[in-house]
């Protein structure tokens, strides 16, 4: 089970840090990731980060502004968010995959119940 906590209401151009707990299971094995809405499809995929968090993934709407990041030994996952955009006002998903890392979305078979973060102007 995976929860999400973290979002709220921020302005333009400020920070705002998610957090994804993993609960009744362990997930230092698996690729872990972020998600939002996105117009004309289900899910768009934000960040991703390996099993050991050596690798990383960001889509290029993100890449720059936000940072992906794990702890294992306490089981979360992290994505700081700087300089955000109206456009990224969304509910944010965390998910995870049995695979160590993959950046296909069909991977990912967890997923957490979204927290919301609103941007405003």
């Amino acid at each position: 089970r995976l929860v999400e906590s973290g979002g709220g209401l921020v302005q333009a151009g400020g920070s705002q840090r998610l957090s994804c707990v993993a609960s009744e299971r362990t997930v230092t094995s698996y690729c872990m990731g972020w998600f939002r809405p996105a117009p004309g499809q289900v899910r768009e995929f934000v960040a991703s980060i390996s099993w050991n968090g050596r690798a990383t993934y960001y889509a290029d709407s993100v890449k720059g502004r936000f940072t992906i990041s794990r702890d294992n030994v306490r089981e979360e996952l992290y994505l700081q968010m700087n300089s955000l955009e109206p456009e990224d006002t969304a509910v944010y998903y965390c998910a995870a995959s049995a695979i160590g890392w993959t950046t296909d979305m069909a991977d990912f078979g967890s997923w957490g119940q979204g927290t919301q973060v609103t941007v405003s102007s």
